[in-house]
């Protein structure tokens, strides 16, 4: 059992309590983060005179073979190690000497972890937003391909007024979005280097901090020693922001599977996205976005196991704080698989355009624009709705849309009817009418697209 700290105690940890306090089995993944944490820090103590110029290269030189072989495989992380730090330390001190045993001077493992914490999330932040700008991207194509297709809007999951594709799927990309913002906003508010805290008291060694946080790309040093050990708040906000990230995701997973369903047809799955049923040859299943819309449940339950862990802890570091790791790694690598496999699913799906056009005629989508026509006629909208109540009942009984009625079955329901009531409420009428910012009309979302435009070209810069 190789440790840090036993020089304090008279006889070995007892097996299950080490097994059961070590993180090496999962903690190793942050081997990266701890070794450029572990060079910066070598670098600004031979800066500041606390290793010589020969120590500092060494153990620079040293941590950057450790990480050339781990990754290339002729180094293994061992479990008799109780975390990365000790395997990387130990390593160190056995290929270069008493360097390597220098290189923990003015640092503890409390802001050690707390850096490799912070970089690992931070380039979590980095891999996930560039993830949901690919997303984004696919939903802006769509959207510019589809602003003639029209589709029943819904609400209570029953057909309300027409709308196009483009403008339904613009809502997402609106949530997806705010999701890219979000991540935005929580690495900023992360981009603060808490090594050189200490245990949770700094140190009486003259630091230079300020390099530090700069070779590591940080915009600063933190300013509490005891908050920069003691908070993973940036961790439940990054868990958070990829619980939104799904709720958004499950949510046009449920549609999507809604749509691809024989009783809709408005899709159809790519075969690359789809997988069949060992008993029932016909089947065709949107398996991707059931498994996207199911993953949900571990990212919320990371959220959630993260608040119930931090909510009763006394400043400074406590070992309940270990927990935040296999949380934090399960949710961020299930976003990462979750977002490139939907967006392939989204990009490679079929649309059936007739199909989803006759679905929001049937559904009588444009009742409210035939009692505005009724309106315009001079006919109160109380009594307007009524009118309309009636003919919809009509339409139910004949199994057909009112566009499909003739002009003197239309006159037995209301005598204000005219011939000019089938272009009113034909489904390109009652969409491009509505023009104002955010509807689903063809000039109004020609305006959002361009924005949607701007806004992708400024992110790639």
């Amino acid at each position: 059992m190789a440790q840090l700290w036993g020089g304090r105690f008279t006889k070995e940890t007892d097996q299950a309590v080490y097994d059961f306090n070590a993180s090496i089995l999962f903690d190793q993944k942050l081997l990266r983060q701890d070794i450029a944490g572990s060079t910066a820090h070598a670098k600004m103590l031979g800066a500041c005179g606390i290793l010589t110029a020969e120590e500092t290269e060494a153990i620079v030189n040293g941590l950057a073979d450790i990480l050339h072989d781990v990754e290339s495989g002729t180094l293994e992380i061992s479990s008799r190690f109780e975390d990365v730090h000790s395997f990387v330390e130990a390593t160190l001190t056995e290929r270069i000497g008493e360097p390597g045993k220098k290189l923990h001077t003015g640092r503890s493992r409390n802001d050690q972890v707390a850096l490799d914490m912070r970089l690992y999330c931070r380039d979590a932040a980095d891999e996930i937003k560039e993830l949901l700008l690919e997303l984004l991207r696919a939903i802006h194509n769509r959207m510019k391909e589809t602003t003639e297709v029209f589709m029943p809007g819904f609400t209570h999951l029953q057909k309300a007024q027409p709308v196009t594709f483009a403008h339904h799927i613009g809502a997402y990309f609106e949530m997806f979005r705010r999701d890219y913002g979000r991540i935005l906003d929580l690495r900023a508010r992360m981009n603060e280097c808490p090594l050189g805290a200490g245990a949770l008291a700094g140190t009486t060694y003259p630091l230079d901090r300020e390099m530090t946080a700069s070779l590591l790309g940080f915009d600063c040093p933190t300013r509490n020693s005891m908050d920069s050990v003691s908070d993973r708040d940036y961790v439940i906000e990054l868990l958070s922001a990829l619980a939104l990230i799904h709720m958004h995701l499950s949510r046009f997973s449920e549609e999507i599977i809604l749509w691809n369903s024989n009783e809709y047809r408005f899709i159809e799955m790519d075969d690359g996205f789809s997988t069949g049923s060992s008993i029932m040859p016909q089947k065709k299943n949107p398996d991707i976005a059931e498994l996207v819309r199911g993953k949900t449940g571990r990212v919320y339950g990371a959220l959630m196991s993260m608040l119930t862990t931090m909510k009763g802890i006394p400043l400074a570091y406590n070992k309940d704080m270990q927990e935040d790791k296999e949380l934090t790694f399960d949710a961020i690598e299930t976003t990462k698989a979750c977002l490139p496999l939907f967006t392939g699913m989204f990009e490679t799906m079929k649309l059936n355009p007739e199909v989803m056009k006759r679905s929001a005629m049937l559904g009588f989508t444009n009742a409210t624009d035939a009692a505005d026509y009724l309106v315009r006629k001079g006919v109160p909208f109380r009594d307007a709705h009524g009118v309309i109540g009636r003919l919809v009942l009509y339409c139910i009984d004949k199994g057909c849309a009112i566009e499909d009625l003739s002009l003197e079955e239309l006159k037995r329901i209301s005598p204000v009817f005219e011939d000019d009531l089938y272009d009113a409420i034909s489904l390109e009428t009652c969409v491009e009418k509505r023009n104002t910012i955010g509807a689903p009309g063809k000039t109004a979302m020609q305006k959002v697209i361009e924005e949607n435009e701007a806004f992708l070209s400024a992110c790639e810069k």
